[in-house]
């Protein structure tokens, strides 16, 4: 014990010794020799604007690019394109308009659909109302970010409205409560597609769509991207009312349109929903989104109503919808058929200047991959570029393009989309030489595990392609 703590002392007079040493050589003149304290590096984050002048990549130069990762066996049947948006020159295609099932990468369709189709600043906003007797309705607004998190607490959505906010001017208006109901006549039909999985609520990748969720349904963890959902979406977004209030839970009701209105909180803009849908790949969002999109057209707020709305809003502004089937809006039902050529047209669309230059792939005049959208409805969907996840660094590609490895890492940004046998990824990459290429490619016939691998090594040859 003695030698331990005399051991202790020495140690501890050395530290002190090195730190009075150090300090004085920071107060005095350095000894002879030793180099002057280089001068703190400064950090200057900007946005620097992809160069105009970037060298033209050529059909060869990609073909050649990804001639090898296009045949790895990861990928099963493969099908895809690749564009350079500034140009809408498809460089290189296989069986791009072959109908696939596209997995989450209908999200791209439908995220496109809502900015062409919605105000990017339309909030959507949550009321309760006075019912008799006492009794509070929360009246569901087709909005499922709003949250049940205590104020200041974190939220799974960006700036959602808060039940806690509803709380808090309920009780400010000294309105007097008896208990808490809820009315989700904003929707209407089935609450879950024909094609979905009821496992799929526990296994955290669905909730019934209906007009009133709290976190997207999210019980467990409201955090928790991957938390199980709940199958009474509405009753609990009421009981979270009630419990605020410390009053009772009634159940369904319709309120009088007329009813007076206590309290009201408002989602966040639509452009930053469609973002957050894209990001975290939402498949409650993505439906509630599609819905609020047809009741914009006049068309019935339900979820076939929805698909039926983003596939309109697309061909309305200009993009060909051959093939394309929307049995949902997510991406979950296998009974979706999109093809690459409709994937890519999009991105080229949302990621090329406004005034492109229109050519083919044969040089000459014509209309390119995204060349038949105007400019301004090219301009209305560029958020989705800011959306989408960047390979190794947000959302569901944090954990792909493995830096040691993929030199698309940071580089690339892309909507991925997986189901049983099937992967896809949809997105745009910068090459080397600057410039900026898109690119939609459908996997299937393989597992995913093996497959995203494939995916993500295909846009890391582009990201190292000059491809001239």
């Amino acid at each position: 014990m003695l030698w331990t703590l005399l051991s202790v002392v020495m140690v501890a007079v050395l530290a002190v010794g090195g730190i009075t040493v150090y300090n004085q050589l920071n107060e005095d003149e350095l000894p002879e020799g030793i180099p002057p304290r280089p001068a703190a590096i400064v950090a200057d984050p900007q946005i620097k604007p992809v160069s105009p002048d970037a060298p033209t990549p050529s059909a060869a130069g990609v073909r050649k690019a990804i001639a090898s990762s296009i045949k790895a066996p990861a990928l099963g049947e493969f099908t895809g394109q690749i564009s350079d948006p500034r140009t809408g020159e498809v460089l290189w295609s296989q069986s791009p308009d072959k109908p696939r099932v596209p997995a989450s990468n209908a999200k791209v369709l439908t995220g496109a659909a809502a900015l062409l189709g919605l105000p990017h600043d339309k909030r959507l906003t949550t009321k309760v109302v006075v019912g008799r007797s006492g009794q509070l309705i929360l009246k569901g607004a087709g909005d499922p970010t709003l949250s049940a998190q205590p104020t200041g607490a974190d939220t799974f959505y960006t700036d959602p409205g808060r039940i806690a906010d509803l709380a808090a001017q309920i009780k400010k208006s000294g309105t007097d409560v008896s208990s808490v109901a809820v009315d989700t006549s904003l929707f209407s039909g089935p609450s879950m597609n024909k094609n979905w999985e009821r496992a799929d609520i526990a296994g955290g990748d669905i909730t019934p769509i209906e007009s009133l969720i709290v976190d997207g349904g999210r019980t467990k963890d409201p955090l928790d991207e991957f938390s199980p959902r709940t199958a009474e979406p509405a009753k609990v977004a009421g009981q979270a009312l009630a419990d605020a209030l410390g009053v009772d839970f009634d159940d369904e009701v319709r309120a009088d349109s007329a009813a007076r209105v206590v309290a009201s909180v408002k989602s966040a803009p639509l452009q930053t929903r469609v973002e957050d849908m894209l990001r975290f790949s939402d498949n409650v969002l993505a439906e509630t989104l599609a819905i609020e999109l047809s009741v914009a057209r006049g068309g019935p707020a339900s979820l076939s109503g929805g698909a039926d709305a983003v596939r309109a809003t697309l061909a309305d502004a200009g993009f060909s919808i051959d093939g394309v089937t929307m049995d949902d809006s997510s991406g979950l039902s296998y009974d979706n058929r999109v093809s690459a050529t409709i994937l890519d047209t999009v991105m080229s669309a949302a990621s090329g200047p406004e005034s492109a230059e229109s050519t083919t792939s044969s040089g000459a005049p014509g209309s390119g991959s995204g060349q038949g959208v105007s400019a301004k409805n090219r301009t209305l969907i560029r958020p989705l570029l800011d959306g989408l996840p960047i390979a190794a660094g947000t959302g569901t590609l944090a954990d792909r393009f493995d830096p040691s490895s993929n030199p698309g890492a940071g580089w690339a940004r892309a909507k991925t989309g997986t189901l049983t046998g099937v992967s896809s990824l949809t997105g745009i990459v910068q090459t080397v030489d600057g410039r900026v290429l898109s690119y939609a490619l459908i996997s299937g016939g393989t597992s995913p595990a093996d497959a995203r691998p494939a995916l993500d090594a295909v846009v890391g040859d582009l990201r190292e392609c000059g491809c001239r």
